[in-house]
């Protein structure tokens, strides 16, 4: 794709204000500390000395080293401490310790507020260090629920673009041949909380061979640009899942992409072959999981080849079928608070 397409007039502003996720809490606890390119800035990641995840800017105070683990930082007894100088510090970002003198009280690392939800971490990105302005929601521990599984897709394009899919039911049809697509009641926002339910009817082959039908309702909950997690209800089979697709911005054009789900336990499928009634019963809300998820990431690399050729248009031309793309465009105003508006868009 050519930078063209995304330039000038076309080009959203690349960093929009939100919670962004930075990785699995598993895996920040199994690397001791890790690296990041997250929202255009380089990020560190580690567990303090109470277990609890910070996420700091990754440069020393100091004299700028980088903290990184491929620099030489490292993590002790939950300080994060310094390649270069050995200054150690705490979770609070405050420097504790020095080789050879007293810490200096200027030296401070930049942290990240930060959340947690069923062991993903989140970081938030605020203009000019702006406090985080909504939460993410809090779902309450329901032992019935899979494990987290995941997938992860790196590839050109802008949260909003992603995001956008919430809406635009239109796409539904013509990129992943779902049928029979429509809205459930209206599209609700409340502040940074934008809902859309919808319905629609899929048809799968087994083996390419066997047809079979899904009807499935969604609820898409979505949390500002980088957070949306999918309620599903697939009828035929009875099967209940939750989706998250996340998405965070390495630099200004390469948007990072985590799907990651989950099914609740399914004692009596309602189909024997998809259903999985002939997987022990402790293992096939996993299975169904795994499934769900490369499903999900098909239907991402169909959108992905659209998203990195196309380009921001501020001023859509919509027909009746395509959904609440204006409602969504000015839901989204509020995530740019220090940069130019977007193009605005008519409203429906």
């Amino acid at each position: 794709m050519s930078k063209a397409n995304n330039s000038g007039e076309h080009r959203l502003p690349p960093f929009p204000e939100g919670w962004y996720l930075v990785e699995l809490r598993r895996e920040i606890a199994r690397e001791k500390l890790i690296s990041r390119n997250w929202m255009g800035q380089q990020i560190v990641a580690w567990l303090d000395e109470g277990g609890e995840v910070r996420v700091a800017d990754a440069y020393c105070p100091h004299m700028g080293a980088h903290l990184g683990p491929q620099a030489g930082g490292k993590v002790c007894q939950g300080r994060l401490v310094c390649p270069f100088h050995g200054f150690e510090f705490n979770g609070a970002g405050h420097c504790v310790s020095t080789p050879n003198a007293p810490p200096p009280a200027r030296a401070r690392l930049q942290l990240y507020e930060t959340c947690e939800s069923e062991g993903m971490v989140f970081a938030w990105w605020g203009h000019h260090g702006r406090p985080a302005q909504f939460e993410l929601p809090k779902l309450p521990h329901d032992p019935d629920w899979s494990p987290l599984g995941w997938r992860r897709l790196e590839f050109r394009s802008h949260p909003q673009e992603t995001s956008e899919n919430s809406v635009d039911l239109g796409h539904l049809r013509a990129i992943h041949g779902y049928r029979d697509v429509y809205q459930i009641g209206a599209v609700e926002v409340n502040g940074a909380h934008l809902l859309s339910k919808f319905h629609f009817f899929r048809e799968r082959k087994i083996a390419g061979i066997f047809p079979l039908n899904h009807d499935v309702t969604a609820e898409a909950h979505v949390h500002g640009l980088g957070y949306s997690l999918v309620r599903v209800r697939e009828h035929t089979i009875g099967m209940e899942a939750r989706l998250w697709v996340l998405g965070a911005m390495t630099d200004g054009e390469t948007l990072k992409m985590t799907l990651a789900g989950q099914v609740r336990a399914l004692p009596k499928p309602k189909r024997f072959l998809i259903g999985m009634k002939w997987v022990p019963r402790k293992w096939r809300s996993k299975l169904m999981n795994e499934f769900l998820l490369s499903s999900q990431k098909l239907d991402v690399l169909q959108d992905v080849s659209i998203w990195e050729t196309k380009r921001f248009n501020g001023k859509p031309k919509l027909c009746q079928a395509d959904g609440q793309i204006g409602l969504y465009r000015r839901y989204c105003q509020q995530f740019y608070p220090d940069s130019p508006s977007p193009p605005a868009t008519p409203r429906q």
